[in-house]
């Protein structure tokens, strides 16, 4: 797009994957503009940036509407974060429902399955939303306080950073399989308003990886150290989230130095630990606090909240999938997967807590909101990230840092637990503890099939009374998500 023009056109162009994803992006300039549903938007013919621009207010929906431009019902709306989880081996498969992701967790997807089109349309939506409003900020920079600017800017590169995150770990080979050799996926990096750029090429997994690290460092830069309230230090992106989403994308990469170095800055030496300059990340005394459904506390570093106004949709929320009740019983817990760690039934570990019995079968009630089933979804906590920093600091030998991160996140459950010496003396022991903790404690939220295959690990073989699926290696075609078929065509 030219910054000198006075409108950003906005007519159906082809092929599918830009009429259904750019376009509605660029609905972000539409001031006036209704929701628009991520297959088939409505497009208006144009809008002229003076408009879009002419007031703070307006600048600032613009914000705004990138963040939910992550919550649809294919991305953070609910069904990213279970199509991931149901990959892996802690769920079983209820109701063989295929728009509840049966084909997902038989792991028998193809280019046109709507999970895999869906999920791409709505993560590269996300991404030329910011890039759309990146161009008309920077097209009209005189009108915009400088500090705002800059704040701004930042917001929009940690969407982008976000969301391709999120794309090469589910499309793309791991980078610990061949330092990132492989092909990755398209790096759209401009707003998309024609045809032009329809057949970019693949990106090599490095080239994509090296641009999230590059978005997150310039966002870390320009992003404010904190918001005036909670809510917001919890729903939009600040240094810390900047420097916890490159946490996890070194850890994705197997960089463990540089995890130690990033997660340094957010964790204090000794504990307890908390984030001493920008937000006041800190775990939440009580683990149960965190998932009331409308959590803005301290451990939460980005949550996407939803309101009955703002639902994620049919079919389609963390309890709808998870619960039996009020939920539709899709998924409940594998009594052969981390179901079987003792702390999971333990009555002093208070992550047992939100495992409840139905039926025959045991189901996770993190998420429990009725319909229309509106909590937050988790996409980073604090959590995470002492376990990220205790993981590369054994990695990296400094066992006893390890060692104390660890008993920080077990002991918020079990103050009174003590882990086996041969659980945590060795570096392949400790280091496997660390891993099991990260399943215990992460359950549900999406980040079970990202530790499988950032280790190049098999997706494990699960088996219940209604479905199954069998183990993947990482050799084979179905390790990872095929191509959209609407970006071949």
């Amino acid at each position: 797009m030219h910054t000198n023009t006075k409108n950003y056109i906005m007519k159906a162009i082809s092929p599918p994957v830009i009429t259904r994803v750019v376009l509605l992006a660029l609905s972000v300039m539409m001031v006036t503009a209704c929701r628009k549903n991520l297959l088939e938007p409505t497009i208006k013919s144009s809008i002229s940036s003076e408009v879009a621009f002419e007031t703070p207010e307006r600048v600032l929906g613009q914000v705004n509407d990138m963040y939910t431009k992550l919550k649809p019902a294919y991305f953070y709306g609910g069904r990213y974060i279970i199509n991931s989880e149901i990959r892996g081996e802690e769920f079983l498969i209820n109701k063989p429902n295929p728009s509840a992701g049966a084909e997902v967790f038989s792991q028998n997807l193809n280019s046109s399955s709507a999970h895999v089109i869906g999920f791409w349309a709505a993560a590269y939506t996300a991404i030329n939303s910011a890039n759309v409003f990146m161009a008309g900020l920077t097209a009209n920079q005189s009108k915009i306080d400088p500090a705002l600017y800059t704040q701004y800017i930042g917001e929009a590169k940690f969407v982008r950073a976000l969301a391709y995150l999120d794309l090469v770990q589910m499309y793309a080979t791991p980078y610990a399989a061949n330092n990132g050799a492989s092909p990755g996926i398209p790096l759209r990096l401009i707003a998309e308003t024609g045809t032009g750029n329809n057949d970019l090429a693949r990106s090599t997994v490095a080239e994509v990886y090296a641009q999230i690290l590059a978005d997150l460092n310039d966002a870390e830069a320009g992003l404010p150290a904190t918001y005036a309230t909670a809510a917001l230090n919890t729903t939009r992106a600040h240094k810390n989230s900047a420097i916890a989403l490159k946490i996890r994308t070194y850890l994705v990469m197997g960089n463990y130095p540089k995890v130690v170095e990033e997660a340094s800055k957010i964790v204090s030496a000794t504990a307890p630990f908390v984030a001493s300059t920008g937000v006041n990340l800190k775990l939440e005394t009580s683990f149960n606090t965190v998932f009331s459904g409308s959590y803005t506390g301290s451990e939460a570093i980005l949550f996407l909240p939803f309101t009955n106004a703002n639902a994620p949709g049919a079919q389609v929320g963390l309890s709808y999938y998870y619960t039996p009740a009020p939920g539709n019983a899709e998924y409940y817990l594998n009594p052969n997967g981390i179901l079987a760690n003792p702390a999971l039934s333990a009555a002093t570990d208070a992550r047992s807590s939100l495992i409840v019995v139905s039926g025959a079968n045991k189901w996770l009630n993190k998420f429990r909101l009725p319909a229309q089933y509106t909590d937050s979804s988790p996409v980073m906590r604090y959590a995470e990230v002492l376990l990220s920093y205790a993981e590369a600091a054994a990695e990296t030998n400094d066992f006893a840092k390890a060692t104390e991160l660890l008993y920080a996140v077990r002991h918020r459950s079990d103050p009174s637990f003590e882990f086996a010496p041969e659980d945590i003396d060795g570096k392949e022991s400790l280091i496997s503890t660390i891993l099991t903790e990260r399943r215990i404690e992460l359950l549900g939220e999406g980040l079970r099939p990202v530790d499988i295959q950032r280790r190049v690990q098999a997706f494990p073989a699960k088996a219940g009374a209604i479905g199954t699926s069998p183990r993947v290696e990482p050799t084979a075609s179905n390790y990872i998500w095929p191509i959209s078929g609407d970006e071949l065509s």
